[in-house]
């Protein structure tokens, strides 16, 4: 059977809502949902837990899904969401100019992307190779490059 999710009971931050989730951890009776961080701007999603529990979530504009948000808090069980830890590629450019056109280039892809330091992140949604292709005039100019970064 289904679960129907209108809302957002809490999150796993509330003390109320963290010390009902501690004894109900206890009996086993706390439910996860893994869900990507893409995910989290989704009002509407089907989803399913990992006892197998089927999900069908429409929550309201005011509300979104996120890591520790409670979707289901009975006295009996419970169900919380869980994200993946998000991939990202990185990226030195050679330049501020090169850093301020990989920015724009990445911003007209409606990619990801975020600055540490030097480093250009673009987190990845989709095949790395995919991200790869379309950044290849920068990597074999060699204006960026491929680094291995610590996030």
């Amino acid at each position: 059977m289904a679960e129907t999710i209108d809302r957002v009971v809490g999150y796993i931050s509330d003390p109320v809502i963290s010390e009902k989730l501690h004894n109900l951890s206890h009996q086993g009776t706390v439910e996860y949902v893994v869900i990507e961080q893409k995910d989290t701007l989704r009002r509407r999603i089907r989803i399913q837990s990992d006892c197998g529990t089927e999900c069908l979530v429409a929550i309201p504009r005011n509300q979104t899904l996120s890591d520790g948000a409670v979707l289901l808090l009975e006295k009996d069980r419970a169900i919380v969401i869980r994200l993946t830890a998000e991939e990202w590629l990185s990226l030195l450019p050679t330049s501020i100019e090169v850093a301020t056109e990989l920015g724009y280039f990445a911003g007209n892809l409606h990619w990801r992307v975020r600055f540490d330091g030097p480093i250009l992140l673009i987190a990845l949604e989709g095949p790395e190779e995919d991200y790869l292709a379309r950044l290849r005039p920068f990597l074999e100019s060699g204006r960026a490059k491929r680094v291995d970064h610590e996030r």
